[in-house]
Formats: structure tokens, C-alpha cells, sequence
């Protein structure tokens, strides 16, 4: 038998428990959610990096539909003063037209303003795609995942806070993943009754360097599109996408949401459990160590942990 003491098992404990930070904001204000989500983490994963931008703009249509733009702005414009070296929005909306999403969404007027690059990844010839076809994944044949994600020196994301009516039960940062696969592979993933695993199995070929969840306002069912609004307003931030998840469909149970986001644990929603599997991040809310910046925000992150612990 071999004896460890107290000091042995503190030290064993940390080695095998990997522990991931999450900001959590309470607050109505999207600038301030921004940069209070960036001073909490104390990282700096951009810094003399080509950086590699993905915001949700799925359609056009108002927050939570898609990305704010106040919130879009001020991510940037936080990415250059930590010293990006460029920036460069890739995106693919779905099933609407993504260049005129990206016009109605004032993108291209902002890239003017800021000075940062646009690829409409639905305009890249099929040699900007590389397959991924890992095998046990879902995927038929595989995915055709865009070659300026799977090349990236640092990749940022900012997601929403929301239901999906379509098979996909939320959206969150897991199901952000999808406008990075060509429209090509839609069809499959769209019409599959493995969809939720296979979104978990995208995340599994990449890993972006910050996450940032505007979630101002939610919808707690129907989605991705239009849905029932409730003010969330909270901003969830990280590095890990199964912790930016679970703590997104806690806040969602908190506010009350559908039938398949509210049953059973969190961890065995079925994007998060396949999401743990794959590796692609904690396995456990035990594995979350959570940083606030007020005592509204302390009090979220108790409602929190208790639907984390159901």
C-alpha cells in the first residue's frame, strides 16, 4: 500500500484536476461587460498575433439573434490595444446570404473604422477548406473546415446566449463552431439526429484562445432566429468552451427555458457530454473556478453552481 500525506494529496490533487477560469459579469452595459470580462481573466493570448475573429452572425436579425455590434466593437477594439498584429473577421451565416448579412450587420463600415480584414468564407474556393475525418466521429465522410481557422495563430469568439429549435437544443459557444464548416456539410448536420454530437466533434479539431458570451439578452426557447427574450444580462468569458457552455445552459435553466435544455444533468446535455469525451475541455463543474466583479455577479455565480450541482 503506498501512504500519502496531507502534502501529497494537495499536491496530487492539482496535478490531476485541470482547472479552468470563468468570468462571470452581471451587468446591462456591453462595453463594460467586454472589458471587465478581459481584466478578470488577466490573459493576453493576442499579443503580436494575426488574430482570427469569429462573431455570431448567423443572420442579421437583433441580439440574441446574432452578435451585437457595440459588443463586436469593443472586442476589437480591446484586441488591438493588447496588441494584435491583425485582425480578421471569418464568417459564414446560414441560410441567409452572408454578404448581406455582413451589410446589414454594418461589418463593413466597422472594418473601415477599425481597420480589420473581412473573409465571407462562403466566397473561399474549396482548397481555403481542409477535411477533418477523425474516425468515430458522426460525419459521414467527414467536415470541410476552413483552412484560416485550422491555420490560426490565435483565434477569439463571441457568442450568444440562446435556444435552437432545429435540433440543436442551444446555442451557444459549441454550436458557434458550425459557421467555421463549409455550407456543403449543412445539409447532413442539419438533417441528422446526431446533430448535437456532431457540433461537439467540430470543436474537437480546433481550440480558440478566449471566448466571450454577450448574454445581455437570451432566448429561452424556439432560436436561433427569433425566440422568447429575457434579460440575462450577464457576460460569461474564458478559454474553455465546455465550461462557457455548461455555465450558459445554467443560465438558461435559471431563467427558465425549454424541455430539452431544463432535463438532466448539464454535463449530459448531449454537446457537452460528446464535447468532454472528444477533449475538447473540463469534464467536470468541480474544474471551474469562478472570477467575479460584484456582489450581483457573486450571486448569479451561487444560482450557478446549484444548477451545476442538479
Amino acid at each position: 500500500m503506498v501512504n500519502f500525506n496531507i502534502l501529497d494529496l494537495v499536491l496530487y490533487s492539482f496535478m490531476v484536476i485541470k482547472m479552468t477560469k470563468i468570468a462571470v459579469i452581471a451587468t446591462k452595459d456591453r462595453v463594460y461587460g467586454v472589458n471587465k470580462s478581459l481584466e478578470l481573466l488577466g490573459i493576453n493570448p493576442i499579443k503580436d498575433k494575426h488574430v482570427i475573429f469569429k462573431p455570431n452572425f448567423n443572420t442579421a436579425d437583433p441580439p440574441p439573434a446574432s452578435s451585437s455590434m457595440v459588443t463586436i466593437k469593443q472586442l476589437i477594439t480591446k484586441l488591438k490595444e493588447m496588441g494584435a498584429k491583425s485582425i480578421t473577421v471569418a464568417e459564414r451565416s446560414g441560410p441567409v446570404n452572408t454578404a448581406k448579412t455582413f451589410k446589414k450587420k454594418g461589418l463593413y463600415e466597422l472594418a473601415n473604422e477599425l481597420d480589420f480584414k473581412i473573409i465571407d468564407l462562403t466566397q473561399i474556393p474549396r482548397e481555403e477548406y481542409v477535411l477533418k475525418n477523425t474516425e468515430g466521429f458522426h460525419w459521414k465522410d467527414g467536415f470541410l473546415f476552413a483552412k484560416i481557422y485550422d491555420d490560426a495563430e490565435c483565434i477569439v469568439e463571441t457568442c450568444c446566449l440562446k435556444t435552437h429549435m432545429y435540433g440543436g437544443h442551444f446555442t451557444l459557444s459549441l454550436k458557434n463552431a458550425v459557421g467555421i464548416v463549409s455550407k456543403k456539410n449543412m445539409g447532413e448536420l442539419h438533417s441528422s439526429k446526431n446533430q448535437r454530437v456532431m457540433v461537439a466533434e467540430i470543436n474537437s479539431v480546433y481550440k480558440p484562445d478566449l471566448i466571450i458570451m454577450d448574454g445581455i439578452l437570451s432566448f429561452v426557447d424556439r432560436g436561433p432566429m427569433e425566440g422568447t427574450r429575457k434579460e440575462a444580462n450577464v457576460f460569461i468569458a474564458g478559454t474553455d468552451k465546455v465550461a462557457i457552455d455548461a455555465v450558459g445552459v445554467a443560465i438558461l435553466r435559471i431563467l427558465g427555458t425549454t424541455p430539452e435544455v431544463s432535463k438532466g444533468s448539464i454535463f449530459e446535455q448531449e454537446q457537452i457530454k460528446r464535447a468532454v469525451e472528444l477533449g475538447v475541455g473540463i469534464s467536470s463543474p468541480d474544474e471551474i473556478e469562478f472570477i467575479t466583479d460584484s456582489e450581483d455577479s457573486k450571486k448569479l455565480v451561487a444560482q450557478i453552481k446549484k444548477k451545476l450541482a442538479d
